[in-house]
């Protein structure tokens, strides 16, 4: 079974879907605590 995938915005690298995120896969813009980070600065 494959798991759904999205793109990163900020490293441009593919991520798969978590359990973590089963609630909230549709807000899930960034692969990782500090792309969403990075995401925060640039304005």
């Amino acid at each position: 079974m494959a798991l759904p995938e999205k793109i990163c915005p900020i490293c441009q690298r593919p991520f798969s879907w978590r359990k973590k995120w089963q609630r909230d896969w549709a807000m899930v813009k960034y692969c990782s605590e500090r792309c969403r980070r990075q995401s925060k600065g640039q304005t």
